[in-house]
């Protein structure tokens, strides 16, 4: 049973470092850091190995720390000398003791590139070879994965083919978030992972469980269960608010930020973890990682589905701007990311029926904090005036629990508690009550209403996961089961807002209340309507929201018109169902595509936002090739290569180029070009289409002018045409084009009328409209 198995791994675990610690034989970990060099590397990482190490190795503990990364060897060990030169000892240690292990932590650290399998077998190598040489055993391995997802495959399948441990000693693979974009690509990524790491040897971290007051949220409702059992419940809980506030945009991390937006960053992962530690039923053993996982998935399972209607998103005004800089978009291009969200939450059980879950994160708001607040109703009624109540204990004050994980006014993490509900039990060894500070206020009341208590010792999130890793404590990460729920949660909300316009916000004190919202039911809304001033005026550009997909006709076919961004949204929305409707059908789609300017943005569009597409059953053609070689940048193939082909997991033989540069010739008669496409076109139909010329060699009036095409009979046997037709210099044409007739010789794009399929003309305003 699943369940047994896990226990019995958490056994082999504490056998492990019990037989570590009993020191039968003297054993060393190697810590292996990839992407050693990067910036969550610099900033945490090898502070939280020297804290680890500092932990450690008075106990007798032995230890080799080797950063890796694709960086050459001289680049790599410049860059990580400055790093361990810059560590830092814990306040309280002597300055000498600090300077000596600092000096035995770089002696032990080395950095080397790491970038293909000999490279890994050779690391293997030398750990072996290493621990042989100083008469010690090998305990075990951590690789950590400072690197893209994209990467982890890759990285995986050479550390299980050529760097795992020899018999005897673990392994523990450590993967940084994110981890997927929606429900289909987590499955994907964790089966991948699972071929090649037992589920006991992945820690997926999510640093916000590392977090001081975010790891306490347990322990507290452990250690105050008799007071908190009667008012953990839907009878006493107002609601409960789970915030992560930052003043910061995201300039410099636009291309990221286009591909998953707020929800996916942080609710979807920090503040859902943080939301089941509320949540959850409390096991009788908050210290078994098997127990707090199964009531983790009890909760998940409980929560309410989401709708389009229990969120309301915004966008700093600023943000359009920064992707258009930083990404080359046009000047017409509007980002519907959010960079705001706020989500209502209901959990569907005897204990918070009812009670609203309230999720909110946002950039560029007026103060970076981050908490948990749990609201009790007051059903109290003082009879006396407010100057007659007894100060910071009167029942008609306000009572809550605030889980303040950092920032904000405070500046430090805490716990708060009311002081007219309980006084909590903390561990005294770690956790001291705040001093009073005059003047501070939070949540309207003053410090001194509060019993508050923060860390005798402040420990960033990292040093605290690290050591976790080592120890063997998997309650602090992220198992596969716990990923997928989430985003089984998550994943039909993220797909009913993907063509929402967000709100516009100025950013920081100006905000104002333009982002305060209110539930009714299980709806959600903003308090207040936009103001005149956001509202574009007759010379500004117009925004997504102020028209609406136009719907009409073109040349008696189909005609979809809407600003660039939401039709190209809509062009690949409808390519993506036509493919799925195709591979569940007849196991396969074809694909066909033309080059040019106007294409890009949907190649860009399928790449990073269509990742339940069905690459691996989709085959990809061209419509025309320009007759130059496949790598010069006229290429329509090397364009296709640049913007789709290098981003998406399509089989290198789906990928059928047109053959126009052959025998060291371009598009030669004699060469046969033509027809070598054409028969690899009809052995790959499953129709059959024979007594057609399909493939044609033209000649175009812009250069280079000789081109090879398909045929306006192949083109006419597609099940779907869609003619894309964008920018105001396409308005001349577009009306000439209306005019036309039946003239496929003048104007080769009348000839298109397919046989037993449809024409549909994708056409932005500027070209529809002018």
């Amino acid at each position: 049973r699943p369940g047994v198995w896990k226990m019995l791994m958490v056994a082999a675990c504490v056998a492990l470092l019990s037989g570590l610690q009993a020191q039968d034989l003297p054993g060393q970990v190697s810590i292996i850091l990839l992407g050693a060099t990067g910036d969550l590397a610099r900033k945490y990482l090898w502070q939280g190995l020297f804290h680890l190490y500092l932990e450690e190795v008075e106990k007798g503990h032995h230890f080799r720390f080797h950063g890796t990364a694709l960086t050459s060897t001289e680049q790599g060990q410049e860059v990580i000398a400055k790093v361990l030169e810059s560590l830092s000892c814990p306040g309280d240690m002597a300055p000498g003791h600090c300077a000596e292990l600092k000096a035995q932590f770089q002696q032990l650290s080395e950095y080397r590139q790491l970038k293909t399998p000999e490279d890994y077998l050779a690391l293997s190598k030398d750990i072996k070879a290493q621990v042989e040489h100083e008469g010690l055993r090998e305990t075990g391995r951590i690789f950590y994965l400072s690197v893209p997802p994209f990467a982890y495959v890759d990285i995986a399948r050479n550390i299980n083919s050529s760097c795992r441990p020899g018999p005897g000693a673990w392994l523990r693979v450590v993967l940084e978030k994110p981890f997927g974009h929606d429900l289909h690509s987590a499955q994907q990524l964790a089966a991948e992972l699972g071929s090649f790491f037992r589920e006991e040897e992945m820690y997926r971290v999510d640093h916000y469980l590392g977090k001081q007051v975010v790891a306490q949220i347990l322990p507290f409702r452990d250690q105050n269960r008799a007071a908190l059992d009667g008012l953990w419940n839907r009878h006493h809980v107002e609601r409960v608010e789970v915030v992560m506030k930052e003043t910061l945009d995201v300039e410099g991390r636009t291309s990221f930020y286009e591909e998953y937006g707020v929800i996916r960053d942080v609710l979807q992962n920090h503040l859902t973890e943080v939301l089941t530690l509320v949540a959850m039923e409390l096991p009788v053993n908050i210290s078994s990682a098997e127990a707090v996982l199964q009531h983790k998935l009890r909760a998940f399972a409980a929560l309410r589905g989401l709708q389009r209607h229990s969120a309301v998103l915004g966008q700093y005004q600023a943000y359009s701007g920064q992707v258009r800089g930083e990404l080359q978009k046009p000047d017409s291009f509007h980002s519907l990311t959010p960079t705001f969200a706020g989500i209502l939450i209901h959990i569907d059980n005897l204990r918070w029926e009812g009670v609203p879950f309230i999720l909110m994160s946002g950039k560029v708001l007026d103060e970076r904090v981050s908490y948990v607040r749990i609201l009790f109703k007051n059903q109290a009624f003082c009879v006396q005036s407010e100057k007659h109540w007894v100060a910071a204990q009167s029942r008609c004050l306000p009572r809550q629990i605030i889980f303040y994980i950092g920032h904000g006014a405070l500046g430090s993490p805490a716990v708060l508690v009311s002081r007219n509900l309980f006084r909590p039990a903390l561990p005294s060894a770690s956790w001291k009550e705040v001093e009073g500070r005059p003047g501070l206020r939070l949540f309207g009341l003053p410090l001194s209403d509060y019993y508050a208590y923060s860390p005798v010792r402040e420990q960033d999130a990292y040093s605290l996961l690290i050591s976790h890793i080592f120890h063997c404590r998997k309650d602090s990460f992220v198992t596969t089961e716990n990923l997928l729920a989430s985003w089984v949660f998550w994943t039909p909300l993220l797909d009913s807002l993907a063509h929402e316009v967000p709100r516009l916000y100025p950013g920081g004190a100006e905000n104002g209340q333009l982002l305060d919202f209110g539930f009714s039911g299980g709806h959600l809304s903003f308090s207040q309507p936009l103001p005149e001033q956001l509202v574009p005026g007759p010379d500004s550009a117009p925004l997504p929201s102020d028209f609406q997909v136009l719907r009409a006709k073109y040349r008696e076919s189909p005609l979809i018109s809407a600003w660039p961004e939401e039709l190209i949204a809509r062009l690949a929305g409808d390519i993506e169902a036509a493919a799925v409707r195709a591979v569940r059908r007849f196991g396969e789609f074809h694909l066909a595509l033309s080059g040019g300017s106007s294409p890009v943005a949907l190649f860009q569009q399928l790449a990073t936002g269509h990742y339940s597409f069905p690459w691996a059953h989709t085959h990809l053609w061209l419509v025309d090739e320009r007759c130059v070689p496949l790598w010069d940048p006229e290429s329509n193939f090397q364009g296709l290569q640049t913007h789709l082909l290098q981003h998406v997991r399509v089989p290198h033989y789906n990928v059928h180029p047109m053959p126009v540069h052959r025998r060291q010739r371009l598009c030669a008669e004699e060469d046969q070009g033509t027809q070598a496409y054409a028969e690899e076109i009809s052995t790959l139909s499953p129709a059959g289409l024979d007594g057609e010329q399909l493939v044609v060699l033209t000649t175009s009036p812009s250069s280079p002018h000789r081109r090879m095409s398909l045929s306006l009979p192949l083109i006419n046997r597609a099940r779907k045409v869609a003619v894309l037709v964008m920018g105001r210099m396409k308005r001349e044409i577009a009306m000439l084009v209306s005019r036309v007739g039946h003239e496929p010789k003048k104007w080769p794009i009348s000839g298109v009328l397919p046989d037993s399929g449809q024409l549909v003309w994708y056409m932005d305003y500027d070209a529809f409209l002018g």
